[in-house]
């Protein structure tokens, strides 16, 4: 996988989502924001995510009328058995981190490259996951400098916990270090 002069990674599935605009000019992509997501909520099979992300969502069911009207989307959605999907391109502004604030800068959506985990508070990653999570991330950290790595929580602490209780920091960490290392 290498990411192209376009933002696109190689060897991933594309699906376009509509859910993105232009960065601010001279915008330096240097944050990575890891998110938490399923739809419905705590269910992980299905094409709720990707519905979401398309614009496609049947918001007139019950289990989605909480998210009815929302815009949203991420760079990259990691499901559960470890596939790789981009829905835009890392030099575009994904809609994925809301209003948000990191290290004395607002709106970090015109910064950061989003990642979303198929989870919720409630579930622990699969190793499949955290194993993508950790290519990915060597990828981006190549094509990009790439500063800090933190979670949705992090940037909106007052409106999300998401990646969650059971995104385990320390294994992605140890895990990133060894692959860069090997």
């Amino acid at each position: 996988m290498k990411i192209d002069a376009k933002g696109y990674m190689s060897e991933v599935k594309f699906i376009s989502s509509p859910n993105y605009d232009e960065r601010p000019l001279e915008s330096e992509i240097n944050l990575l924001v890891i998110h938490s997501i399923s739809m419905p909520p705590d269910v992980f099979e299905g094409n709720g995510v990707i519905d979401l992300f398309t614009n496609q969502l049947n918001s007139d069911l019950t289990c989605y009328q909480s998210v009815r009207g929302l815009k949203g989307s991420s760079h990259f959605f990691i499901r559960r058995n470890g596939e790789i999907i981009q829905f835009v391109s890392c030099d575009k502004r994904a809609w994925h981190a809301g209003k948000s604030f990191w290290k004395g800068r607002e709106n970090c959506n015109d910064f950061s490259v989003g990642v979303e985990m198929e989870g919720s508070d409630t579930t622990p990653f699969s190793e499949d996951q955290y194993l993508s999570l950790v290519t990915l991330t060597i990828e981006l950290s190549k094509a990009y400098p790439i500063i800090d790595i933190i979670g949705h929580s992090d940037i909106a602490p007052k409106r999300k916990t998401d990646p969650g209780p059971h995104f385990d920091w320390c294994y992605f960490e140890k895990a990133l270090l060894i692959a860069k290392q090997g």
